[in-house]
């Protein structure tokens, strides 16, 4: 597989060195600067690629393509900006950047309720816990009918929960889910975020499927005459939040993705710890089905700790089986490779990473320190390693 990793730019503290110091030789990261909605000038990605050729590593993968949230309602401007979608892709495609992840997550993208949940040996992970993010959505932010998204038994622990936080641990709550984490759609305030998740109060989760199957078929084409592959990365958590619909969270939803437009330009990003907060995925068996749409991988391992909580693990020790995931796609890579296919080596990078050592005393984006990240690539380089010697043997 090939080892990326994210970089958000020049502003990154996380430097190209440190990346060409990791062991990786690729590259996965997106244009913030310019406004979700606008077009990707070729100019101003051949200025990208060129930072990124010069440090001898390569621009693999784009995270993301922000989708506007008028293509996701297909209300306003949206036609305006699925043309600037389209032409952004027929930019990248010019630049020979050929992988582009997108979401289609409405109003949050991936979020968390604990940004330092510290661990027994002493570093820090993410964690998303639901009594948490029910006590926020219905005693905090208050949102309209909350409560019927919710059992009894999950609004009587989050107002216990509630009634035992202090000012100062709403306050950091609220910042956790809605200021806004790397890559994702930007910062609210909690008057926006009622705004933004009231836009969405008759959008079943039927209508907002096909907004995304239509939206589908605006681009797909466009990203098979440009040579792009187009990879949707799954809900993060994948389950409904703040009542809103959730299309990209099992087996079944990707399933039904992929049917509505079966161009092979119409792919996944298999991200293991989105999928794998369910149970009900089964991460090998989704390689076996769809390995040959997925044209990115993100790899790293969660504990589910039950009723949708779950934190962030080492990236070999937690309820995935990743010895048996990362198995499954070097199968696939060797499927491809003795069929011709020039995407032989599918993308992965180690996503997130715990906080650790000097890194606890810098300031760096929550998941996405150096160290943590680097043990995670090691771990993830030997199993790969391993596993390829081994079929090289019994080959």
């Amino acid at each position: 597989m090939k080892e990326t990793w994210r970089w958000f730019g020049p502003s990154d503290g996380v430097s190209l060195e440190n990346v060409v110091q990791s062991g990786a030789s690729g590259v996965v990261t997106s244009l913030h600067h310019i406004a979700v909605g606008e077009v990707w000038p070729l100019g101003e990605i051949l200025k990208r690629k060129q930072v990124i050729e010069a440090s001898t590593l390569e621009w693999s993968v784009v995270e993301s393509v922000p989708v506007h949230n008028d293509i996701k309602l297909r209300s306003g401007n949206f036609r305006q900006y699925i043309r600037a979608y389209q032409d952004t892709l027929v930019n990248l495609g010019k630049a020979g950047i050929t992988t582009v992840c997108y979401n289609f997550m409405p109003v949050v993208d991936w979020t968390r309720t604990n940004l330092m949940y510290k661990l027994a040996n002493e570093s820090y992970a993410l964690r998303f816990v639901m009594e948490d993010f029910v006590a926020y959505d219905v005693f905090v932010l208050q949102r309209d009918q909350a409560k019927n998204d919710y059992t009894e038994a999950q609004i009587s622990a989050a107002k216990h929960h509630f009634e035992l936080m202090g000012a100062e641990e709403i306050e950091q709550l609220e910042k956790n889910i809605i200021a806004g984490l790397p890559g994702g759609a930007g910062a609210f305030d909690r008057s926006g975020i009622a705004a933004a998740i009231g836009e969405y109060k008759h959008v079943s989760d039927e209508q907002f499927r096909q907004n995304l199957f239509d939206f589908l078929e605006e681009i797909i084409p466009v990203a098979e005459q440009s040579g792009v592959r187009m990879c949707i990365h799954p809900d993060d958590p994948p389950f409904s939040l703040f009542g809103l619909p959730r299309v990209v969270s099992t087996a079944s939803d990707a399933r039904a993705l992929l049917a509505a437009n079966d161009s092979r330009a119409n792919g996944l990003t298999l991200c293991a710890g989105s999928y794998g907060a369910r149970e009900d995925n089964d991460l090998v068996d989704m390689v076996q089905e769809f390995g040959s749409r997925i044209h990115f991988v993100h790899l790293r391992n969660v504990k589910r700790e039950g009723g949708g909580s779950f934190y962030e693990s080492e990236h070999l020790d937690g309820d995935n089986d990743m010895l048996g995931l990362v198995e499954a796609l070097l199968s696939e890579e060797r499927r491809r490779k003795a069929l011709g296919y020039e995407d032989d080596s599918i993308p992965m990078r180690p996503d997130h990473g715990h906080l650790m050592a000097d890194d606890i005393d810098k300031e760096s984006s929550p998941g996405y320190s150096l160290m943590g990240r680097m043990k995670g690539l090691a771990e993830l380089r030997g199993v790969m390693h391993a596993l390829e010697s081994y079929s090289k043997r019994e080959g």
